[in-house]
């Protein structure tokens, strides 16, 4: 127990004393320090290996296909007026090409999104996987 001295009173003193607070929070991190590398298991995996002499060629890039939607209605494939029977025919053999092109869905502000919604489902029911949607940013910042 702790006395004071010096206290005219006599009585024990009000503070705590940290030293063996401080004395297991040593012994403590050096049991971590010692016990955690200890409990890391190590799973074994023989990861392949590049050979970067043997490189495939890549095939260059596909232009991607714009597809615009008026607001009422009228599909343009690439600046060219369309209609729902060619655009599925045109991504029925697009959805065909290695590497598939991208198809990117342009709409008018005002162009229901019914409209935009059924042009997304005619290109992923003929096979295409990448389709976006293209928007400008606005300019109010």
């Amino acid at each position: 127990m702790a006395f004071s001295s010096g206290n005219e009173s006599g009585g024990p003193m009000a503070e705590i004393n940290v030293t063996p607070l401080v004395d297991v929070m040593l012994v403590l991190l050096i049991i971590f320090m010692i016990t955690a590398p200890l409990m890391s298991h190590k799973v074994k995996v023989e990861l392949p290996e590049a050979n970067l002499d043997k490189r495939e060629e890549k095939a260059p890039p596909v232009p991607p296909i714009t597809l615009a939607v008026t607001e009422d209605g009228k599909l343009y494939w690439n600046d060219e007026a369309i209609t729902n029977e060619l655009l599925e025919s045109r991504l029925a053999i697009e959805a065909q090409k290695t590497p598939q092109p991208q198809v990117n869905v342009r709409g008018d502000k005002t162009t229901k999104y019914r409209i935009v919604n059924d042009v997304v489902k005619i290109a992923q029911a003929q096979g295409m996987r990448k389709v976006g949607f293209v928007a400008i940013r606005d300019r109010s910042e």
